[in-house]
């Protein structure tokens, strides 16, 4: 029989729903009361309670923080919350903590013996798949934490993939093992976000992968488990009688898997289907399905099955960049664009592109590009060292939409780079305005050159066409000009003057003042002062 516990802090809502409901007809045997969150504490530590009906909104701590507490000591009770407000946040947060159901108050009895059956209901279905299976009831549901760490140690090899290994690292662990145990790994691997996520988000959105496996694969599979193996993949396990069987049914309950997470989840995933093996095989088997994965370059969103994955011979065709070197030097930046994506557009077509060839391919590509980048004297390093040129370049191989993507990115900041340097004007206008802002800096020419991404000697070519001098006696010339106008202008320290044109040194400044005026800082004041004075 079952007992059933009501927390409420109004008294007459407690004899209320005591009087009111037929507990004799839904099997309570015994109906306990409390009024304050200490009280059912103390309920719960003297009687075994299944399901407990309890108020959101009570006085010194709420519904919501003993169901956290529950949830914690007393996992297999049951609860559905009462609550007189129909606040979105509150039913939110009963479906986090695992209620029943969210009921508003005034409660119809009826309405509540049948929520109350609900329960019951799942308690009794419960306790039958408990007594099911000896070996999947402790194998997949009531120890998951237990057998998650031992998958996890078959499948990093800290258990050896011998089944005499196996069973006596099970017997050690006090984990009843049937060596006929037959099951069947999946690999979720998510391929690419389509929104930025933030390092929490991301985590969230696999909690969110992780529960819609469990739904949409392991469904009605009550012994079947999921396993985070590590960033962005999952590791369903699935116990399985016949080859035939999941063979019928996992690849159609992938494509759904596929098809729920592209639509809410904002990623492209594919699913990798391993054979059905015992327990000494996992190692194995996710090493093969880890190798397919690495294999797909070309194909998102699509299901895969090992046991029909065939490594074809590579074809690695590579396209005659040199060519497309000459038209990169012409300024065809476009067209080559065009023409080596749809290389890997037909590749993928003819199913001849594997990792190693896209490998090849972005290592050929990329030289090209950098080479042809250091012809028109700009720096590629500095060009591509911002975070989302980073990203672009870290994710380049792992799939051809990845890497059709990068080379988008970069062709396109180049050619609007080189667009800039194209107008020598615009450049030097930028190293000008650099300068003066800069002036009381140690400035060089590879600070400056590195400001606008450019070779020094390139940037020093295009410089001294457009002004007639090199960047080394512009700035000096622009520090002599405004060291003259302070020491006529203000009455500020020689040595304060010199710190603000560029120069630590003093004696320094005074050397090179007196080099290009034929007087000290001092004699200039006094000169050219007099002489503003007398004006």
């Amino acid at each position: 029989m079952l007992q059933l516990l009501i927390v409420d802090d109004e008294i007459h809502a407690v004899e209320g729903i005591r009087s009111g409901v037929n507990w004799d007809k839904l099997g309570i045997s015994s109906v306990l009361t409390a009024y304050t969150v200490k009280q059912a504490k103390e309920v719960f530590e003297s009687e075994r309670i299944d399901i407990m009906l309890c108020d959101i909104e009570m006085p010194q701590a709420s519904g919501l923080e003993l169901t956290e507490w529950v949830n914690e000591y007393y996992p297999q009770t049951l609860t559905i919350f009462l609550t007189c407000h129909a606040d979105f946040k509150y039913a939110k947060q009963a479906l986090q903590l695992g209620s029943i159901d969210y009921m508003l108050k005034p409660i119809p009895f009826a309405e509540l013996e049948s929520t109350i059956q609900k329960a019951i209901d799942k308690i009794q279905k419960d306790s039958e798949l408990a007594q099911f299976s000896q070996y999947g009831q402790f194998w997949f549901q009531h120890q998951p934490m237990l057998i998650e760490r031992f998958w996890m140690d078959l499948i990093h090899q800290a258990i050896p993939p011998v089944a005499e290994a196996v069973r006596n690292a099970a017997a050690e662990r006090n984990i009843p093992y049937d060596e006929a145990m037959t099951v069947v790994p999946i690999l979720l691997s998510v391929q690419r976000w389509h929104k930025k996520l933030t390092l929490r988000e991301e985590k969230i959105m696999e909690y969110a992968l992780k529960n819609a496996a469990e739904e949409l694969i392991i469904g009605n599979k009550q012994h079947g488990q999921i396993i985070a193996l590590d960033s962005g993949r999952l590791l369903a396990i699935l116990p399985a009688d016949s080859q035939a069987e999941f063979e019928l049914l996992l690849k159609n309950k992938c494509e759904h898997y596929i098809e729920a997470c592209v639509q809410y989840f904002y990623c492209d995933l594919s699913c990798y289907i391993g054979s059905l093996i015992h327990g000494q095989d996992m190692y194995a088997m996710v090493n093969q399905l880890r190798e397919v994965e690495k294999r797909n370059v070309a194909y998102n969103n699509k299901v895969f099955q090992v046991a029909n994955y065939q490594v074809e011979s590579s074809h690695h065709e590579l396209p005659n960049m040199e060519l497309w070197a000459v038209m990169l030097k012409e300024g065809e930046f476009v067209k080559v664009l065009q023409e080596a994506t749809t290389y890997l557009e037909h590749k993928v077509k003819q199913d001849r592109l594997d990792a190693n060839l896209l490998q090849l391919f972005y290592q050929d590509f990329q030289q090209m590009m950098y080479v042809a980048l250091q012809n028109k004297g700009i720096q590629a390093h500095q060009l591509f060292s911002d975070s989302v040129s980073l990203t672009f370049t870290e994710t380049a191989t792992r799939s051809v939409t990845n890497l059709i993507a990068w080379m988008n990115h970069t062709i396109g900041r180049a050619v609007e780079f080189l667009s800039t340097i194209e107008q020598s004007e615009s450049v030097v206008h930028r190293v000008i305005s650099y300068i003066k802002r800069h002036i009381a800096e140690d400035l060089s020419r590879e600070d400056i050159a590195n400001h606008v991404f450019l070779n020094p000697d390139y940037l020093t070519r295009i410089f001294k066409k457009e002004t007639g001098l090199a960047i080394s006696d512009y700035l000096f010339q622009e520090r002599l000009k405004l060291a003259q106008e302070l020491l006529v202008k203000t009455e500020m320290p020689i040595s304060t003057i010199a710190s603000h044109v560029g120069y630590a040194n003093f004696s320094h400044f005074s050397r090179m003042f007196k080099k290009h005026t034929d007087m000290n800082p001092n004699e200039y004041r006094q000169r050219y002062q007099q002489r503003d004075s007398g004006e």
